[in-house]
């Protein structure tokens, strides 16, 4: 079987676009493969986690225009 090549772009629109998807897929094994090697990814996620968990620990709701821009940004369709 051939090893399916995954690029950072694809890991971070994979998990925020598929977050339901089963754990055992190709898709996710590929992604947990590379996550494991590439430390940009590694330091995205990381980074994306505080975020996260700052904007919970003191309840910060973002406006309207971060939100765009960092939807932009992360070459995501804005949900809203």
């Amino acid at each position: 079987m051939k090893k399916q090549q995954v690029t950072c772009k694809d890991v971070m629109h994979h998990v925020c676009e598929s977050l339901g998807e089963d754990l055992n897929s190709t898709q996710c094994s590929a992604i947990k493969a590379h996550l494991d090697e590439c430390t940009g990814c590694q330091d995205y996620f990381k980074s994306v986690e505080a975020t996260i968990d700052f904007y919970r620990k003191y309840n910060v709701e973002p406006s309207k225009e971060a939100h765009v821009r960092l939807m932009q940004l992360l070459g995501l369709k804005d949900s809203e």
